[in-house]
């Protein structure tokens, strides 16, 4: 339950009281009965990994995005990974990326030996700034680069058409990371069919969850089997074809992880795949009330939503405008968590962590994702949240943001 909100309260960080009893976390997964028993037949049945509900999750999945394949990975890391592979990047290769993401979407280029390039972000959507990318290709350095790393950050679509014709023209790929963002929809289309290859998350704080597991869709037949070799040690057969065809021969193509995801995971995705419409539209409501709510407060920015783009909100990230403020971000941080609003931070720059600012040569800053992650708290977003979970938030950010305000 939560404590009513009165006018002059105490922070709770001063000794007021929380306006939440509990913490509220800023996501989380949701399951239901149906999920649960989805998977006990699978506990029951004789094919726990390798078996069909592989194939059964993957046909529905590419069917849902409109894609023409998809591949299932154990991770969204792990099926970066297969896509940087697919790509064909390599030591002496570049790919081009963005530093407003998850570390893994840069890892991923280097798991391949190669090197990942940084380019800004757009002051609106902190997406990949088409304009940047092309600086780094006419600049000369980086004629290399044999892929483009969109982030769909927050669940809002990169740039979708400018980025695959810079890719096009420069005979790259672009490989966009919709971890953020399943469900999104660019110029009327779902994102996972336009980008060469695009690639999924079902961590449980996404819109769909497997416990662990990453998809890659693509329209591309040849990319398709090189991830599905990949994902299998690099093996031309699949265990169940051999096994339903009678046979034990199979033969090792090319260096592969074991990146399979397993018929228990996807019997889960299957079960979670039903309700993904259901989810989006929660996600897009609570979103609709924190811009309603927010939008004409002055201390902060409320996220940008470009025109033909309808958003995943896989995040809700804000911007505090800290010249309106009398502290900065970290007390904001600390005054909210306070009241049992379970905010977080996404993301630190890839740049400005330890390994990549000990091995980097470049000392190049990125003004706009720098000066946005001074700025950045994300407020709790999971398709689950209640009405009462939406209003806390809203009342503890208004609490918060005036007790402090200028």
């Amino acid at each position: 339950m939560s404590a009513p909100p009165t006018k002059l309260e105490t922070l709770a960080m001063h000794g007021g009281a929380p306006v939440r009893e509990r913490l509220l976390p800023y996501g989380r997964q949701s399951l239901d009965d149906a999920d649960i028993q989805a998977v006990v037949e699978v506990l029951k049945s004789d094919w726990l990994t390798t078996g069909p509900k592989i194939a059964e999750f993957e046909e529905r999945f590419a069917e849902w995005i409109g894609a023409r394949h998809a591949v299932s990975f154990s991770s969204g890391t792990a099926a970066l990974h297969g896509a940087a592979f697919a790509a064909g990047l390599g030591p002496g290769d570049e790919a081009i990326t963005t530093p407003m993401t998850f570390c893994a979407t840069a890892n991923c280029i280097l798991y391949q030996g190669a090197t990942p390039v940084f380019a800004d972000v757009s002051p609106d959507t902190l997406n990949l700034d088409p304009d940047e990318v092309s600086k780094k290709f006419s600049g000369g350095t980086f004629r290399r680069a044999k892929a483009i790393f969109a982030v769909d950050y927050a669940g809002h679509p990169a740039a979708l058409a400018d980025l695959r014709q810079l890719a096009k023209g420069h005979g790259a790929l672009l490989i966009e990371d919709a971890c953020h963002a399943l469900g999104a929809e660019y110029h009327g289309k779902r994102v996972g069919g336009i980008a060469d290859m695009t690639v999924f998350s079902f961590h449980p704080v996404k819109h769909l969850t497997t416990g662990e597991g990453g998809m890659v869709s693509t329209n591309d037949a040849r990319l398709a089997e090189t991830l599905r070799r990949f994902r299998n040690h690099g093996i031309s057969s699949e265990a169940r074809e051999r096994q339903e065809a009678g046979q034990w021969f199979y033969e090792m193509v090319l260096l592969g992880f074991n990146y399979r995801l397993t018929d228990i995971a996807c019997a889960l995705g299957l079960s979670q795949l039903e309700k993904l419409d259901a989810n989006l539209a929660r996600r897009r409501e609570i979103a609709a009330q924190y811009n309603a709510a927010f939008r004409n407060c002055s201390a902060l920015v409320v996220p940008v939503v470009r025109k033909d783009v309808n958003p995943a909100w896989h995040l809700y990230p804000i911007r505090l405008n800290l010249g309106t403020l009398s502290v900065g971000r970290a007390e904001i941080f600390r005054a909210l968590r306070a009241e049992n609003i379970g905010v977080n931070v996404h993301y630190i720059p890839v740049h400005q962590h330890p390994y990549y600012r000990e091995r980097s040569k470049s000392r190049e800053s990125y003004p706009v994702a720098e000066d946005a992650y001074a700025r950045l708290i994300s407020l709790p977003m999971f398709h689950a949240m209640t009405a009462r979970d939406v209003e806390d938030v809203m009342v503890a950010v208004k609490k918060v943001l005036g007790h402090f305000a200028q």
